[in-house]
């Protein structure tokens, strides 16, 4: 479900409204006047959620999801369950994205219109506020945390205790643990870069979700991490960011892990617990690096690696193979000494 604390819906709303208002030609495989209250992925979406399978990565989660309706790709039909209503279009996500924002308008995602309640925000005790510090409606801000000179804490974002957020740095549609350190000019929860006729009407989708930072966690200066499409970016426990660091829109970051400076991830991208990624790694997305992995510097991962791989390279590979490949080019170039 995307979290009304930080986008306002305009529904309940039923699935005849919401396929006017997308206004394209789709095929429902049952009912229009299902009351649909929300959006959500196929994985965890409810009976009165309306859910998105725009191509084959979708089918297994489309499968089993509990979805009321499904925006759905002709090829994909046939695996909706029986529980679900089939929306059939050629143009699944566009159609996805037409309803979405029906369902959640542009100007209730801003940070000064997404709290329909606006209530004042709930200090603990012992919290230290600095100079020209913004606080939007519905924040809550746990004891013995500090708030650096400039920074913006949009409408409500939760922050945890014990935590340290330094100057000039900007927190929106986010849940932060305890313990918590945000350094100078980092920016959360900004919007995804997630586009559809790429290249041609470079059309917006909507960014409903969330960033969760777990405890202990520390991110650096100037580093940008994205909420979620739909679901959330997550940042684990323990984990440490460097700075000028780019986490995209739905990626997962496990625990204890550790990203070095200038690396950028891909939405989607999926790092397990305990890895360690040098400095300048970039990810193509939609890709999960396995437990107790090591991506040495500027090597550009673009696929799937198990637990425990050793990564070199662009396009990465395993390490032993990238210096295996670096000898026999320097044979080749230099001659066998002898």
């Amino acid at each position: 479900m995307v979290d009304t604390r930080f986008h306002a819906s305009s529904g309940p709303a039923t699935l005849s409204q919401l396929l006017a208002a997308a206004g394209r030609a789709v095929e429902a495989s049952g009912s229009t006047d299902l009351l649909i209250t929300g959006a959500d992925e196929l994985h965890i979406a409810g009976s009165g959620d309306l859910a998105l399978a725009a191509h084959n990565d979708y089918a297994d989660d489309l499968k089993g999801t509990l979805a009321g309706a499904v925006v759905v790709a002709p090829a994909l039909r046939e695996l909706v369950p029986a529980t679900a209503i089939a929306l059939v279009s050629d143009h699944a996500h566009d159609v996805f994205a037409d309803m979405l924002d029906w369902l959640y308008p542009h100007d209730t995602r801003s940070v000064l219109k997404a709290s329909l309640e606006r209530s004042p925000p709930v200090l603990e005790e012992n919290v230290v506020i600095g100079q020209n510090v913004s606080i939007g409606p519905n924040v809550e801000i746990g004891r013995n945390t500090v708030i650096g000179a400039n920074t913006v804490i949009g409408a409500g974002v939760t922050i945890g205790r014990d935590c340290v957020i330094a100057s000039n740095v900007s927190i929106d549609c986010a849940y932060l643990g305890n313990k918590v350190v945000i350094h100078p000019g980092a920016r959360l929860g900004t919007e995804g870069f997630g586009w559809l006729g790429l290249a041609r009407s470079n059309r917006k989708v909507p960014q409903l979700g969330r960033v969760v930072i777990q405890d202990n966690v520390e991110i650096g200066a100037n580093t940008t991490i994205d909420r979620g499409a739909l679901g959330d970016t997550v940042i684990g426990e323990g984990t440490k960011i460097d700075n000028l660091v780019q986490i995209g829109h739905n990626c997962r970051i496990g625990r204890y892990c550790l990203i070095a400076a200038m690396s950028g991830l891909s939405g989607s991208t999926i790092v397990e617990d305990g890895v360690l990624l040098g400095g300048g790694v970039g990810t193509s997305g939609h890709l999960t690096i396995g437990a107790g992995s090591m991506v040495h510097g500027r090597a550009a991962v673009t696929k799937d690696w198990p637990a425990g791989s050793k990564l070199a390279g662009a396009p990465a590979q395993d390490i032993r193979d990238f210096w295996r490949e670096i000898a026999v080019v320097r044979r080749l170039t230099k001659g066998e000494k002898r």
